[in-house]
């Protein structure tokens, strides 16, 4: 068996290994200071709110400590690469992670039509979500079904956009 087999081997026992009362103690650890009140907000706005037509537009809040919306962004994505980073070193399960946090995912999704113009300035942009989508299977499949929630997301976005009565009638607008 070669190197490629075993290395997929491995990532499969590694993925399905059955998770530990640590591990559970960790993911509740999480879901706890994403309830936090700051992070909430920070996560609502980073989530709702933010989406960056280009890596400029991105830099123009990420970069500029005079926006009142830069720590959120700071919190939000540095909260995600945090805990992917758990479990790429093994401190967490990758299976039961996976299985209980969607949104790492979502921003990378989110940001994926400017991830690599915003790596050529910043390249540890969301390296660790990234990672893990390489690395198991299951972050992979959670991966996909991130990127059809985001697609559909930036459509209703577009179609609010569209309809407000500020635009209707106004000239036609494709992005």
């Amino acid at each position: 068996m070669g190197q490629r087999g075993l290395t997929n081997m491995a990532q499969m026992q590694m993925e399905r290994m059955l998770a530990t009362p640590a591990d559970a103690e960790i993911i509740l650890r999480l879901y706890e200071l994403r309830r936090e009140t700051v992070m909430r907000q920070a996560r609502t706005w980073v989530i709702g709110e933010f989406w960056p037509a280009t890596a400029e537009d991105y830099f123009a809040v990420a970069m500029n400590r005079d926006d009142p919306h830069n720590a959120f962004v700071r919190q939000v994505l540095s909260y995600w690469e945090m805990a992917a980073a758990m479990v790429l070193h093994g401190a967490v399960s990758a299976e039961l992670f996976v299985d209980c946090n969607a949104e790492g995912f979502l921003l990378l999704a989110k940001f994926a039509p400017i991830l690599d113009s915003v790596r050529e300035k910043n390249p540890g942009f969301l390296v660790k979500t990234s990672e893990l989508v390489k690395r198991f299977t299951v972050a992979s499949a959670k991966y996909e079904i991130a990127q059809k929630n985001v697609e559909a997301m930036r459509s209703s976005r577009q179609n609010q956009w569209l309809n407000e009565p500020s635009r209707a009638g106004s000239v036609s607008v494709t992005r």
